[in-house]
């Protein structure tokens, strides 16, 4: 144990000899790592990561092993394959890199400059979605809209036909018409506007979503899984109404239950604000009235 009392000891003259400065850019340091660490730990944990991630690990161990009972031929071949590893994990994980990426320029920041117009018109593009919906699930009519949140989806946009206008229910309904040249396709929805029609959605390779389900549904999930899309579909086949959201899917929806979705996935701040406004009206209606009451029994004395 005296090995431990030593490394204690040397930790505490270090930390004395350290300033206030030095202090304060280590606890920096290690709290940047350690989030490095917990977002390396998230895309491990994903099912398409976590194998490759284990190989990973094992050949690292295999490697200090061999290096401690001076295996040189083995330790040789597998410090090679490590360094070239480098190389193949970017192609590996290239779908998590880009994702990550994306996140990243994505930023919150953008939300500083949003106008109040702009959720407005989501406001009015969801109301719609949900009157159009009703009206094409009866119809047994299919569709498939795709919301963006923060990562764009230019590259899906541009296998359709670019549109820009407001989110209406005669057209969502006409642009789905089975007839129609654009109906096989997705709506591709950006800020309350529709950006694009006809998109083709990139498939899931899912295999645990039931073989009922068909290429709108899979569309559906595949995109939601590459992006932080919000996704409704309408079956052509039953009329009944989905939603995806992060690679999980939403069956047999009622009209209700998909404008409550939808609202909570696209416009979480202003049920925020909402509450916390009710909140606020309720607490002012208390006070108010306790006032009024101390005054009633001021008069009444």
């Amino acid at each position: 144990m005296e090995w431990v009392a030593q490394m204690f000891q040397n930790l505490g003259n270090t930390i004395q000899a350290l300033g206030p400065a030095d202090v304060v850019s280590s606890i920096l340091d290690i709290a940047v790592v350690a989030y490095l660490i917990y977002r390396l730990m998230l895309l491990v944990s994903r099912t398409s990561t976590a194998n490759v991630a284990r190989a990973i690990v094992l050949l690292v161990v295999v490697l200090w092993v061999s290096e401690l009972l001076h295996l040189r031929v083995i330790n040789f071949i597998l410090g090679r394959t490590l360094e070239l590893g480098f190389l193949a994990l970017v192609v590996i994980f290239q779908p998590e890199l880009r994702k990550g990426l994306e996140q990243l320029g994505n930023n919150r920041l953008k939300n500083l400059f949003t106008k109040e117009a702009e959720t407005s018109e989501l406001d009015t593009a969801i109301t719609q979605t949900v009157t159009a919906y009703t009206a094409l699930s009866k119809d047994r009519v299919g569709a498939l809209m795709v919301f963006e949140r923060d990562i764009l989806l230019d590259d899906v946009v541009r296998t359709g036909t670019a549109l820009d206008c407001a989110v209406e229910a005669a057209l969502l309904k006409n642009l789905f018409w089975n007839k129609a040249p654009l109906h096989d396709g997705a709506v591709i929805v950006r800020s309350g506007r529709i950006v694009g029609a006809g998109c083709m959605l990139p498939m899931t390779a899912s295999t645990t979503l039931s073989k009922d389900l068909g290429m709108r549904h899979r569309a559906a999930v595949g995109v939601s899984e590459r992006s932080d899309a919000v996704v409704a579909v309408v079956s052509e086949e039953t009329g009944s109404i989905s939603l995806a959201v992060g690679g999980s899917l939403m069956q047999h929806l009622a009209p209700e239950k998909l404008e409550q979705f939808l609202r909570s996935e696209l416009m979480p701040q202003q049920k925020e604000e909402e509450r916390k406004a009710f909140f606020l009206s309720g607490l002012f209606r208390s006070r108010k009235g306790g006032e009024g009451r101390g005054e009633e029994d001021e008069t009444a004395q």
